[in-house]
C-alpha cells in the first residue's frame, strides 16, 4: 500500500509543518524523509512505501486532532512537570525563575551561555552520556544542523545561537544506536515533539532524561541567512560560517552583528542587525507554523532559557539569560551552579519575566485568535490552541496581525525569485510601510484607551 501519510496530508499540506522531523523517527516502515522545499524549509516528503497507520502524526507538536490526553501544552506538562509547584497561564508550570549568567562561557555564546553550563554540568554528573545540540554541518551547502556531543570540548561548538532551519530527524536516527543517555535542546515546538515521542514510547522517558528549551522568537527560513549575507556584502552561494549573534561587549546586548565568510577569498563581512530594521516583530522570512504557536516560553522543557531583554540586563553587552526551572534537577543544577559562583543570578519576578517577553506575548496569545479565524475562513486546518478568545482583539489590533501575515508570507515568495537583498527591500517596502503604519495606530490607540482609563478614575 503507498498512501499519503498523515502528517504530510494534514500537516505540510496546510503549511503546518516546522521541521522538527519526530514523525521519520516515529513512521514504523521509515516512509518519510525530510527534504527542502521551496521556501527554504525542512519538511518531510514521501521516500517509500506508507502504510498509513497514523503513527507519524502522533509526535507532530501541530496535529490538528491531537488525543485529548495530549490536547495542549497544558495536558502534557501534566503528565511531565510533576515537580512543578506554580503555575501561570502564560508560562505554564514552574518552580524558580533567575536572570543572570554563566562566568565560564558567557563570553563564548550568544547570550549569558546557562545552556553550555548546563549540558557540561549533566555531563559531569553522569545524567546524559551524549548532548542532542546544533552545531555546524559537514554537508555540503548545509550551515547547520543537530549533532552528537559526547565531551565538553564538542559540546563548545554548539554554544551559540543559529537562526537556520534544523531537523531532529539527524540525530533520532541515531538514538537507539547511542549507549546511555541524551540530553537535547530545542525551541518550544522541537521539545513538544519530544515530549509526544515520550508519551507514545515510554521509554523514551529514560533514554531522555532532560530537555532544555530555548525560548524562541520564531523559525527562520534559510532565505534569512541569504538575505543577510547578501546585506553583508556576499553573495548568497558564496556564503559559510554564518554567525547570528556577534556580540559587541562595550554596547548594549540588542547590539549584536550578523557575519560570515566569502568561500571565495576567506575574507569575512559583517552587518549590524540594527541596519536591517526589525527582523523579528515584523514576521519576515518565518514560518507559517510559528503563527500558530502558543508557547513562548518552551512550557514542556526541564528549563527554560532566553535572552534578557530588560533592564538593566539589557544594557549589558556580554550578555545574559532569563530561565525559567520547572524540574527538581533543573533546580538542583542551577542552585549548585549559584553556589559554587560559577553562575551569577539573581531571582526574577514573574512580573519582570513576563515583561521580558512581552511582545512575544502581543502576538502569540493575544493576536492568536484572530490569525486562527483568518486560518480557517481559508479553509486550513489549525491545530487545538489556549487562547482563542476574540472577543478582546481591537480592530487596530487585527490590522497589525493581518499584516503581519501579509508580510510573513511575501518575504518568502519574493525572495525565492529575488536576484538581491537591494530589489528585495525594493519590493517588500510597501508591505513593511503597512505593518508600519497598522503598528503606529495600534501605538496610538493603546495610548489613547489609557488616557481615557486614568482620567477615569
Amino acid at each position: 500500500m503507498n498512501n499519503i501519510p498523515k502528517v504530510i496530508d494534514l500537516v505540510v499540506k496546510n503549511d503546518l509543518c516546522i521541521g522538527c522531523g519526530l514523525c521519520t523517527y516515529k513512521c514504523p516502515n521509515k516512509a518519510l524523509e525530510m527534504t527542502w522545499n521551496e521556501f527554504g524549509f525542512l519538511v518531510p516528503e514521501l521516500a517509500g512505501s506508507c502504510d498509513c497507520d497514523g503513527s507519524c502524526i502522533t509526535v507532530c507538536p501541530f496535529n490538528p486532532y491531537p488525543e485529548e490526553e495530549v490536547k495542549t501544552e497544558n495536558e502534557l506538562a501534566e503528565l511531565v512537570l510533576n515537580d512543578a509547584t506554580y503555575y501561570h497561564p502564560k508560562i505554564g508550570k514552574y518552580l524558580s525563575i533567575y536572570a543572570g549568567y554563566s562566568k565560564e562561557f558567557r563570553l563564548t555564546s550568544s547570550s549569558g551561555g546557562i545552556a553550555t553550563f548546563i549540558f557540561t554540568d549533566l555531563l559531569e554528573r553522569k545524567i546524559a552520556d551524549h548532548i542532542f545540540s546544533v552545531k555546524e554541518s559537514v554537508t555540503p551547502g548545509i550551515h547547520y544542523e543537530y549533532s552528537v556531543s559526547s565531551n565538553k570540548q564538542e559540546l563548545l561548538a554548539s554554544s551559540q545561537t543559529k537562526y537556520y532551519p534544523v531537523t531532529l530527524s539527524d540525530v533520532f536516527s541515531k538514538l537507539d544506536e547511542l549507549e546511555g543517555k541524551v540530553a537535547i535542546v530545542g525551541v518550544a515546538c522541537f521539545i513538544k515533539a519530544i515530549r509526544l515521542a515520550q508519551h507514545s514510547n515510554p521509554k523514551l522517558k529514560e533514554k531522555i532524561p532532560f530537555l532544555i528549551g530555548i525560548i524562541c522568537g520564531g523559525v527562520k527560513s534559510r532565505f534569512f541567512t541569504e538575505y543577510l549575507s547578501e546585506k553583508a556584502g556576499i553573495p548568497k552561494n558564496l556564503c559559510c560560517k554564518p554567525e547570528f549573534r556577534i556580540k559587541d561587549l562595550t554596547s548594549n546586548a540588542a547590539d549584536y552583528s550578523f557575519g560570515c565568510l566569502n568561500t571565495k577569498d576567506h575574507m569575512k563581512s559583517r552587518l549590524k542587525m540594527q541596519v536591517v530594521g526589525d527582523m523579528w516583530g515584523t514576521g519576515l522570512f518565518k514560518a507559517n507554523a510559528c503563527d500558530f504557536c502558543d508557547d513562548v516560553t518552551t512550557e514542556l522543557a526541564d528549563i527554560s532559557i532566553g535572552d534578557a531583554w530588560i533592564e538593566p540586563f539589557v544594557r549589558d553587552g556580554k550578555g545574559n539569560n532569563i530561565l525559567v526551572t520547572r524540574s527538581l534537577l533543573a533546580n538542583t543544577i542551577i542552585n549548585d551552579g549559584i553556589v559554587s559562583h560559577k553562575l551569577s543570578l539573581e531571582d526574577l519576578s514573574l512580573d519582570r519575566f513576563i515583561s521580558s517577553q512581552q511582545g512575544s506575548f502581543n502576538h502569540r496569545h493575544s493576536g492568536l485568535a484572530y490569525r486562527i479565524k483568518l486560518a480557517k475562513k481559508m479553509g486550513r486546518l489549525v491545530p487545538p490552541k489556549r487562547f482563542a478568545d476574540e472577543k478582546s482583539i481591537t480592530f487596530d489590533f487585527k490590522l497589525v496581525q493581518y499584516f503581519r501575515l501579509i508580510v510573513r508570507k511575501k518575504s518568502l515568495e519574493i525572495w525565492k525569485n529575488c536576484v538581491s537583498a537591494s530589489l528585495f527591500d525594493k519590493k517588500m517596502k510597501k508591505f513593511l510601510l503597512l505593518l508600519k503604519g497598522s503598528t503606529q495606530l495600534n501605538h496610538y490607540m493603546k495610548a489613547i484607551m489609557k488616557k481615557l482609563s486614568i482620567n477615569r478614575k
